[in-house]
C-alpha cells in the first residue's frame, strides 16, 4: 500500500472524539470504538483446522443431491453444514449461529431439498431481508436441485409482481422472498401460509434491524402450529431470543461463531486529516494495483449514488447498488461486479449481508457503519473461505 498518507496516528495526533452519530443505532450503542477496526490477519500453520464429522456422501440424502453437490465442487461440509444438516434431516427446530460466508445457505437447502424430494405434500417458505439474498438463495437452490423437477418462486419487491403471480400459479415447492412482497402476495390471495409446514428465517438479525419484526410475527402466526422452523443468523439478540421462545419447539442451538470478524481479513483505518478530501484519499487507494475488486460502503442512498458518479467521473469502472435503484439495475450492477466487468461497487448496507461475491480484494468503509455488527457483516464480503482480504475504514 502507498504510505504517502497516514493510516493510524497515536499520541498527540490520536483520533479525535467521534461526533455524535445520527444514523441507525441500537439504544445501548453510544458510539463505535474505532480501535476495533484495526486487526491484522494472522494465519499460521499452528491454527487448528476444522475436521468435519461427516462427508456429504455420509448424509442420508437423495443420490441426485449428492451428485449436484459434487458437481458444485464441494467435498467436505463447512462447520455449520456438518452440525446442522443431521438435525434438520431429523426434523429438529434449529437456531444456527455462524459467521457470514460459512455456508449457512447450503446448511438448510441440502436437507430441505431432500425433504421435499421424499414428501410430495411438503412446501418450504424461506424469508430473508433483501432481494439480492433471496435471488442468491434461489439460484443456489436450482443448482442443488438440478434435474430433480423441484420448482421455486422468488418473491421480492422491485421485480415484476405479475410474473411472480404467474409463477405462483404453477406447481412449486419452495417460496423464497422478502417480508414485504410476501405480505403483498398474501393480501392478493396468492400465498397461503397455512400450507407451509417448514419455515426458514435467514439473516434473522438483519430482518429485525430493518424493522421486520412485526411482519415476521404475523407471518409465523399464519403458518401451522406444528411446523419445522429454522432460524439462521450471525448474531443472537434479545429480540431474536424472544422470537425463538415464541415460535420454535425445543430448538437445537448450533453455534460455530468463533469470533466477531473473519480471521483472514486484515483490518485498518484511514485517518482523514484536516483539509484533506476523502475522495482524494480514496482515489489514491483505488489506483493501486492490489485494489483489484473493491466493495465500498456508504451510509445513505444519495451519498452512495453521488460517490459512484464522482468515481466514474475520475475514470473508474464503477456501479452503485442501493434502495432507490430498480430491481433490474441492482441486478445488472451486481452481475457486472461479480463477473469483474467493473472494478468497484459502491453500496449501502443492502449489500452487507449474505451476498457471496468471489475474489473481493478490499472492503472500504467510506462512511462509518451504524453498529459494530454492521461492520462485521460489511467486511465479511472479503476474505471468504481460505482467501485473505483487507478492510479499510475512513475515520474523520
Amino acid at each position: 500500500m502507498n504510505r504517502n498518507f497516514k493510516t493510524r496516528s497515536f499520541g498527540r495526533n490520536s483520533f479525535r472524539p467521534q461526533r455524535p452519530f445520527t444514523g441507525r443505532r441500537r439504544p445501548y450503542e453510544k458510539r463505535l470504538d474505532v480501535s476495533k477496526f484495526i486487526n491484522k490477519a494472522v494465519i499460521t500453520e499452528a491454527v487448528e483446522q476444522f475436521k468435519p464429522e461427516h462427508a456429504f456422501s455420509d448424509f442420508a440424502i437423495h443420490n441426485h443431491i449428492k451428485s449436484n453437490i459434487a458437481a458444485k465442487g464441494y467435498i467436505a461440509p463447512t462447520p455449520i453444514q456438518d452440525r446442522a444438516i443431521p438435525h434438520i434431516l431429523r426434523g429438529d427446530d434449529i437456531v444456527g449461529i455462524a459467521n457470514t460466508g460459512t455456508g449457512k445457505t447450503g446448511a438448510f437447502l441440502i436437507p430441505l431439498i431432500n425433504k421435499v424430494a421424499h414428501d410430495p405434500s411438503e412446501n418450504i417458505l424461506v424469508v430473508v431481508p433483501t432481494r439480492e439474498l433471496a435471488i442468491q438463495i434461489d439460484q443456489e437452490l436450482r443448482e442443488f436441485a438440478a434435474g430433480m423437477r423441484l420448482f421455486s418462486v422468488c418473491c421480492v419487491g422491485g421485480a415484476n409482481i405479475g410474473r411472480q403471480i404467474s409463477d405462483l400459479r404453477r406447481p412449486h415447492r419452495f417460496v423464497i422472498g422478502t417480508p414485504g412482497r410476501i405480505k403483498d402476495l398474501m393480501k392478493r390471495k396468492m400465498i397461503n401460509l397455512a400450507r407451509f409446514k417448514t419455515v426458514v428465517l435467514d439473516e434473522a438479525d438483519r430482518m429485525l434491524d430493518m424493522g421486520f419484526i412485526a411482519d415476521i410475527r404475523f407471518m409465523l402466526s399464519q403458518t401451522p402450529k406444528e411446523r419445522h422452523t429454522l432460524f439462521f443468523s450471525a448474531t443472537l439478540s434479545q429480540e431474536i431470543e424472544g422470537l425463538i421462545k415464541e415460535f420454535l419447539r425445543n430448538p437445537v442451538t448450533i453455534s460455530v461463531k468463533t469470533r466477531d470478524t473473519a480471521k483472514n481479513v486484515d483490518q485498518d483505518v484511514i485517518k482523514v486529516q484536516r483539509g484533506k478530501d476523502k475522495i482524494d484519499l480514496l482515489h489514491e487507494l483505488l489506483i493501486q494495483p492490489e485494489f483489484s475488486k473493491v466493495l465500498i460502503f456508504g451510509k445513505t442512498k444519495h451519498g452512495v449514488e453521488k460517490l459512484s458518479k464522482l468515481l466514474a467521473g475520475r475514470g473508474f469502472k464503477v456501479e452503485s447498488i442501493h434502495g432507490n435503484k430498480t430491481h433490474m439495475n441492482r441486478q445488472r450492477a451486481l452481475g457486472s461486479f461479480k463477473e469483474s466487468r467493473i472494478k468497484i461497487l459502491v453500496a449501502t448496507d443492502v449489500a452487507a449481508r449474505g451476498l457471496d461475491i468471489d475474489d473481493v480484494s478490499h472492503v472500504i468503509n467510506y462512511d462509518l457503519p451504524a453498529t459494530y455488527d454492521d461492520y462485521v457483516h460489511r467486511i465479511g464480503r472479503t476474505g471468504r473461505g481460505s482467501k485473505k482480504g483487507k478492510a479499510l475504514t475512513f475515520v474523520e
